[in-house]
């Protein structure tokens, strides 16, 4: 999975990224839980997936306070 770009994530809508966040966040969670019961496989997905919710996360936050300005 090849990691966005920032400019790429830029170019989504408001409700794509949401969709993507919340869709990351439940990923995530089962992840750890795939984790805790020793069926994880690729543990390399927790860092990918961090990473990305990270991106969108900034560029909603970008959003947010360019709309407030």
């Amino acid at each position: 999975m090849a990691r966005p770009n920032a400019s790429e994530l830029r170019q989504l809508s408001d409700a794509d990224i949401t969709e993507q966040i919340d869709g990351l966040r439940r990923e995530l969670f089962d992840l750890r839980f795939q984790q805790a019961t020793r069926q994880l496989a690729n543990t390399h997905r927790f860092k990918q997936s961090r990473i990305k919710l990270a991106q969108l996360l900034t560029v909603q936050k970008e959003r947010q306070s360019s709309t407030a300005s």
